[in-house]
């Protein structure tokens, strides 16, 4: 099971209320390169409340890629707009897809 981050102290009737105020379950995207080789990867799952700003969050993972993503060739700075454009708009939303495996665990 994924890991979530950001729900410590909430109860599910907490997050679900937090669920329909606007709050979203987000993963940061990362890559790091070495010469030829880049690397993309995901964060672990983030629970990020109504009106909470994503920085906070990831700002780890955009520094990771902003210093060590560029190098590889050729992904290397394609990999590295991606995923920069993702953390910078907030994370990738996967709220429904974090929902539905809920639902089918029970």
């Amino acid at each position: 099971m994924a890991v979530i981050k950001n729900i410590d102290g909430l109860s599910v009737e907490d997050i679900n209320k937090e669920l329909n105020n606007g709050a979203k379950f987000v993963v940061f995207q990362y890559c790091f390169s070495i010469l030829v080789m880049t690397f993309k990867r995901g964060s672990d799952i983030y629970f990020i409340k109504a009106g909470e700003p994503t920085v906070k969050h990831s700002i780890g993972f955009t520094l990771i890629t902003l210093f060590l993503g560029w190098w590889g060739i050729p992904w290397g700075p394609i990999y590295t707009i991606g995923a920069l454009y993702s953390n910078l708009t907030g994370g990738k939303d996967i709220t429904q897809e974090v929902l539905n495996s809920m639902n089918s665990n029970n």
